[in-house]
């Protein structure tokens, strides 16, 4: 391997040391890299007393190098075994020469530089030649190990996935355009995985132990994240992220995107402008969230919205939002607070709307008196296949609530909270789309009614794996259409039906 002495001109031949072979560790020939990647001059980069301050390397800006996220011709790629296996020698050689504790308070910028100015030296040290490019990389790696998300910067900086999986340290999953696909991104063993778990849970004052091995969080960007470790988890920690959309998704883009008809998305505009209460039904990943950001941007500026929600990802645009998040039990199991308990709480706090980022147990009774007691126009969720099943697990989840109440009452009390169920769904081509748009009309003896407004029907299927189907309307009057009156708003829905 050749490394650069004092004498830049004057390469010397020279052994490096590693624990693994040099043949299968740091010897690269030059047509494994690429033919413009320039060969720099592993030198110190320390600044003198008297030298002005330099400048970043040619070609490498601040926002590529140290904005904790890949520069572009490595987005969404980990690390080659190459880098990886140097990184392993250079890595405990790093922890031995700087104060983590201070490292943390720095400006990001100005940690940067320094560790790779440390990086550098160790290089030299260790007798590692390294192009530009590939420095870059593994100080950027060292930087997402040391104060980020290690092997998952990569993966949460790749715009075009949208949920990581990690099972155990050796299989990460990535949902790319709707599909699951295995990414070449691992951890060097189950507690590296431990380590980035406890980093992900502190930021948000909750701990993942033997004694909690279950814990919902969120990123700082506000990505979904659920942990869980052994005993629970089998086969090592677990953690699964639902990314933060940054493209903000409107009715207008679902439009475009084909996700739903133009005339379904005018239904749904004048539904949220009208202030109906609307459930938002729907399987694991199929676009609830998204829809319910969507529809809450039809709100009016003016109102006063409480949302509550167990990890707080809603993304409203409105300027006064009061945003609760539950808290889990303390050590000594004390200390938990509820949906239930945020939710009765809420309709203290004079809120315009209540927005419960899913109804999922016995807060399904406050919910349902909160949207019959003035708070019309209040938004949820809710785990179901069909807008009918939706009704019904939700009349079981009153149940849960310990209030006893004949089913009669419970389901009086549904048809006359709930206006509009949206359902949404994932196909088996990986688009989401709105697949059944229903009313609840109202009662008849001891059944809800319900009319459908719109529903998509398949067709079959193109040669790109695309499916082919028809948003179809049923010509229906919807029940609220005096209500769009009141608001102004009756021809546009009607004239969408």
């Amino acid at each position: 391997m050749t490394v650069f002495g004092a004498d830049p001109d004057a390469p010397v031949e020279v052994e490096a040391t590693f624990d693994r072979p040099i043949d299968s560790v740091a010897a690269q020939t030059q047509t494994e890299r690429d033919d413009d990647d320039e060969i720099i001059p592993v030198v110190p980069l320390a600044k003198q007393p008297d030298e002005e301050p330099r400048a970043p390397a040619e070609g490498v800006t601040s926002a590529s190098l140290f904005n904790m996220s890949m520069a572009p011709e490595t987005t969404g790629k980990p690390m080659n075994k190459h880098l990886e296996a140097i990184k392993q020698t250079v890595q405990p050689l790093l922890m031995e020469r700087i104060d983590i504790s201070a490292a943390v308070t720095m400006d990001r910028l100005d940690l940067a530089r320094d560790i790779s100015d440390i990086v550098t030296d160790i290089l030299i040290e260790e007798r590692i030649q390294l192009n530009q490019r590939e420095q870059r990389e593994l100080t950027e790696s060292l930087m997402h190990d040391m104060l980020g998300l290690g092997p998952l910067e990569p993966l949460l900086a790749d715009e075009s996935i949208t949920d990581i999986m990690v099972n155990g340290p050796k299989q990460v999953y990535v949902e790319q355009k709707g599909k699951l696909v295995l990414s070449d991104c691992q951890f060097r063993d189950n507690a590296h995985v431990m380590q980035i778990a406890g980093r992900i849970v502190s930021h948000v004052g909750r701990r993942i132990d033997e004694s909690n091995p279950l814990v919902d969080a969120r990123l700082a960007d506000g990505s979904r994240v659920n942990i869980i470790i052994p005993p629970l988890a089998i086969d090592g920690p677990s953690i699964s992220i639902r990314k933060f959309a940054k493209q903000k998704i409107t009715l207008d883009v679902m439009e475009r995107q084909q996700n739903m008809s133009p005339a379904a998305a005018t239904v749904l505009r004048v539904a949220g402008r009208c202030r109906l209460n609307i459930l938002i039904s729907g399987g694991t990943g199929s676009g609830k969230t998204t829809m319910l950001n969507a529809i809450s941007q039809l709100i009016d500026p003016g109102e006063r919205i409480v949302t509550i929600e167990d990890a707080a990802e809603l993304q409203l645009q409105q300027p006064h939002v009061v945003r609760l998040e539950t808290r889990s039990a303390n050590l000594e199991g004390g200390g938990e607070i509820t949906m239930r308990d945020l939710l009765k709480n809420a309709l203290r706090m004079r809120p315009d709307r209540i927005i419960l980022g899913e109804i999922r147990g016995s807060e399904a009774i406050d919910m349902l008196q909160a949207m019959n007691t003035g708070h019309d126009g209040s938004l949820s969720t809710i785990h179901a296949n069909r807008p009918r099943e939706a009704l019904t697990r939700l009349e079981n989840m009153v149940g849960m609530s310990g209030v006893n109440l004949p089913a009669k009452a419970v389901r009086t009390q549904i048809a006359s909270a709930i206006d509009l169920i949206v359902q949404v769904s994932r196909m088996r081509d990986g688009v989401r789309r709105v697949t059944y748009i229903s009313e609840v009309v109202g009662m008849e003896e001891d059944v809800i009614t319900m009319q459908d407004l719109f529903w998509y029907e398949f067709q079959g299927e193109d040669k790109g794996g695309r499916l082919i189907g028809e948003f179809k309307s049923s010509g229906l009057r919807p029940h609220f259409t005096p209500r769009a009156a009141y608001f102004g708003l009756d021809k546009m829905l009607v004239g969408a039906m």
